[in-house]
């Protein structure tokens, strides 16, 4: 099936984006920046660019089916008046542009279904009332963008496209959502329940939203409105307490409903509305949920020791030339940011294999760092991996995979890590690292075009 996804590099699209290929399908990336989108995005992507009024018409007519994700994040900032319009623009101007170009296609040529992202603000703030796909909207400004935003991905039915919407509850992963910045303070110790901590909050784990996705766009029956949220909400002070359980620490440190506002604004509500709902659609459409309680979810999340990266692209040389390029320690000096100042100190004795030791000089931030690797698997023209055996992390392990496809290679890089001082340093330079890893890898990744270009040229 040819897919089209829009909101491919946010969290939920990049996972649904790996999942789709893995299952077969073509997928094509609508994006409005296809230079990160590409750094980001698996290799076999097609990414291309996009925007309300310049649709890739093209695409669109080959489509089976198109996914639309993409929308500013309603929790990036203060609900200025500027703020809310960008929010509307980014949902309803995007939804209503995809329904327009749908409708200007011929029948036969149009996607056979369409899906969209929609969230559980849709409801409002609701106390204790169980919510169904059935349930009325709520007041207020997130019940009134979701309607909006809902409405035109809705009247595709009357184009004859089968539609669903996705009313997203609140995203369990430790990479981003609400969890992701969350957990750091939880496990140093500085947690506690929100506004009193009696709303309910409906939740469910990212692999579950990636595989009701999968599920909907599977099933002919899932049309409309569909919930997806476990079938086991919980009010915030238990989610609080089972949050601490699993990383064995305190929560004595609640967050009053007054300090949200302060900080936030009219935004806060989305940390403080009561959302208690049933997945009745999904069940009925015979969904299975991986994690259907809050103990299996948190108890997976948790248990990840460290922090993982992946980075892919295609590089148009035979696996064994791409390999000879990677196996060469003298060629990470090229492919490094000049920032980093990176220099070999102690090449290997000999040719790579496993247990080669490389030595490294760099300056972090101004601070002169010593790193060694170690060549922990060596597993030409496949894979090999490098472990840290002195530097900057307290683990750094990078797997590098390399497939041929199609007289190319494709080029994967495995990351995982851990800072040192545990939470601490998650809590303190978590968010900062991740965003210099990805610089760094982007880098290397132009770089890495540019150089095997000109060697596929020779």
């Amino acid at each position: 099936m040819n897919v089209v996804v829009t909101g491919a590099t946010g969290l939920i699209g990049r996972s649904l984006t790996q999942e789709l290929l893995a299952n077969g399908h073509d997928v094509v990336a609508w994006t409005r920046s296809p230079e990160a989108a590409v750094s980001s995005l698996p290799a076999r992507c097609n990414v291309v660019p996009w925007s309300p009024g310049d649709l890739p018409m093209d695409t669109l007519m080959d489509a089976d089916a198109v996914i639309h994700l993409a929308g500013e994040n309603v929790a990036g900032g203060r609900w200025t008046p500027s703020r809310k319009r960008a929010l509307e623009a980014s949902r309803i101007d995007t939804a209503t542009a995809i329904f327009d170009a749908i409708a200007s296609l011929p029948r036969d040529n149009r996607p056979k279904c369409l899906l969209s992202a929609s969230a559980i603000g849709y409801y409002g703030d609701r106390g204790d009332d169980v919510l169904d796909e059935g349930s009325t909207p709520g007041t207020g400004f997130m019940p009134s963008l979701c309607t909006a935003w809902e409405a035109p991905i809705r009247r595709a039915e009357e184009l004859g496209v089968r539609s669903a919407v996705l009313r997203i509850g609140i995203v369990l992963d430790d990479e981003g959502g609400m969890l992701g910045p969350v957990l750091p303070i939880f496990r140093a110790g500085l947690g506690g329940r929100i506004a009193g901590g009696k709303q309910w909050m409906s939740w469910i784990h990212l692999d579950d939203v990636v595989q009701l996705f999968v599920h909907a766009l599977d099933n002919e029956d899932v049309r409309g409105p569909v919930n997806a949220a476990t079938p086991n909400p919980v009010r915030n002070s238990d989610f609080t307490a089972a949050l601490a359980a699993c990383v064995g620490r305190p929560a004595f440190l609640p967050l009053p409903a007054f300090a949200l506002r302060a900080a936030f604004g009219q935004m806060s509500s989305i940390m403080t509305a009561s959302q208690r709902l049933i997945p009745r659609v999904a069940e009925q459409s015979g969904f299975e949920f991986r994690y259907p309680t809050l103990s299996e979810a948190l108890g997976e999340i948790c248990s990840r020791d460290a922090h993982e990266l992946v980075f892919e692209q295609r590089v148009e040389l035979p696996l064994e030339r791409a390999f000879a390029f990677f196996a060469d320690a003298k060629n990470l000096e090229k492919i490094t940011p000049p920032f980093l100042h990176f220099s070999i100190s102690s090449p290997p004795e000999s040719d790579m294999r496993a247990g080669s030791l490389i030595n490294y000089r760099l300056r972090l931030h101004g601070i002169p760092i010593r790193w060694r690797t170690r060549i922990d698997a060596w597993q030409p023209p496949h894979n090999f991996v490098d472990i840290q055996e002195k530097g900057p992390y307290s683990l750094w392990h990078h797997r590098h995979e390399l497939e041929g496809h199609d007289g190319a290679t494709i080029v994967r890089d495995r990351i995982r890590y851990r800072l040192p001082c545990g939470a601490l340093g998650d809590l303190v330079a978590g968010s900062r690292v991740a965003k210099e890893l990805e610089t760094i890898f982007r880098y290397r990744r132009d770089q890495i075009v540019q150089l095997l270009s000109t060697e596929a040229a020779t």
